[in-house]
């Protein structure tokens, strides 16, 4: 903390030097600074590049970075602009692949051996603040006013920003070969899995995963509300256990009655299975995407999910939705060219990037109007989805086995739709162990 104080203050004293080159606002800015740890000082931003005066004293840098698997070729790329942008310094970067989903642990483990900068998603903010191994954003004035409020306001906690805005399309879609399935029969549940089995193909979803299984609960009318005082228990609105239990029990008997069309498989099976011809339809994340379009090609279709019909009456189906980010490891040897990096890394350019060749979702609201974001099938599916979700924020880390038990119950073999006590038994257990009153 010591280093990152001392490289802020830095930064204030050359932001000064250029105070005179920037407009009012960047000049105000720049002489703004406060004593918490939570205070940034803004200097010059030439596009996706702060100035070179922020690295201090820093050079012969040495950093790594966690990508996910399918961008670590293109975060490659986009290190080797930063480096050749900043060619005055000596700049090395190792980029590896690390599932975002187990950053945050990876992190806790061993955050001096963890990369400098990180992929994440909005779900394991707080763990991360509360471990003290993620700094706060360098750049917090010119990172608010580029990318979108929700994004900002979901990398912020206890009034600190810590999280770069990397993405603004963390969920899950419907997505479905339009050979075997139509608009209309897309709309329900019911039609994708009628569709699926009359074409001899696998309806597809990872319903042993929490991420995924919560759907079936959060349909009910289950939702989190944060987390207690002590920050790390579950909190849930209130709902109707009634129309819980009668929404669990609508999705159990779907899976009894179509037992030989729905497979619950990870979902990275879906693109093998269109590929193969054995999948007609799966509820896949939109970092899936262009692999879900080429093995589909012009019979690709998404689409938000589904409805369930319980007792007479189509549900829309509640997903999780979230946010990624980029953030800056507290131990980094190079805190000010960790902090640029992670700067550029989300800026507009590489989100635009991103955008084009991986089909990410951007929280930069300049690159959320260009056409890849606004032609995109799969991102206006996302977007539709997003606005039936629960937010992927202040999610308890004992959510996800609970729920993923959940799912793995509702389609066992030896589950009863019609035994409403036992569905009961089964909402209740889930709830009382997500609170770890088990």
């Amino acid at each position: 903390m010591k280093k990152i104080i001392a490289i802020l203050l830095a930064g204030m004293m050359t932001a000064t030097a250029f105070a005179g080159c920037s407009g009012s606002s960047e000049s105000e800015a720049a002489g703004e600074t406060s004593g918490d740890s939570g205070s940034s000082t803004e200097v010059s931003v030439d596009g996706s590049f702060p100035d070179v005066s922020y690295f201090g004293d820093e050079d012969n840098i040495t950093l790594k970075v966690w990508a996910p698997d399918d961008a670590v070729s293109l975060f490659k790329e986009q290190c080797q602009t930063f480096i050749d942008h900043y060619s005055e310094k000596t700049i090395s970067i190792e980029v590896v692949a690390q599932t975002e989903a187990t950053a945050a642990t990876q992190m806790l483990n061993d955050a001096e051996a963890a990369a400098d900068v990180f992929c994440f998603p909005s779900d394991q903010l707080n763990k991360l603040v509360d471990a003290g191994v993620i700094s706060p954003v360098a750049f917090t004035d010119a990172v608010t006013e580029n990318n979108s409020e929700e994004t900002v306001s979901a990398g912020t906690l206890n009034d600190t920003l810590y999280g770069y805005p990397e993405t603004n399309d963390n969920g899950y879609y419907l997505v479905y070969d339009t050979s075997v399935v139509s608009g209309e029969q897309a709309e329900t549940l019911e039609g994708v899995l009628q569709a699926c089995e009359d074409a001899g193909k696998k309806f597809i979803m990872n319903a042993g995963d929490g991420y995924y299984a919560c759907t079936f609960a959060f349909t009910g009318g289950v939702t989190v509300d944060g987390l207690e005082d002590d920050g790390i228990t579950q909190k849930f609105a209130d709902y109707d256990e009634d129309e819980a239990v009668a929404t669990l029990q609508a999705f159990a008997q779907l899976f009894q009655d179509y037992k030989s069309t729905f497979q619950s498989l990870d979902i990275s099976n879906i693109a093998s299975g269109f590929d193969s011809g054995t999948c007609g339809a799966g509820i896949d994340g939109s970092w899936n995407a262009t692999t879900d379009q080429e093995a589909l090609g012009d019979n690709f279709g998404a689409s938000k999910l589904p409805t369930i019909n319980v007792n007479g009456e189509d549900k829309q189906l509640i997903s999780m939705f979230g946010y990624k980010y980029v953030g800056v490891n507290g131990s980094t040897d190079f805190a000010a060219a960790s902090q640029i990096l992670a700067y550029y890394l989300t800026s507009e350019e590489c989100q635009q990037q991103r955008a084009e060749e991986l089909g990410w979702g951007p929280s930069n609201k300049v690159v959320q109007e260009s056409s890849v974001v606004t032609d995109s099938v799969v991102l206006s599916a996302v977007n539709a989805q997003a606005a039936n979700a629960c937010v992927q924020v202040n999610i308890s880390s004992t959510f996800w086995d609970p729920m993923g038990n959940l799912g793995n119950k509702l389609i066992a073999d030896d589950c009863d739709p019609t035994d409403t006590e036992t569905m009961k038994k089964l909402l209740e257990d889930t709830i009382a162990n997500v609170r770890d009153e088990g």
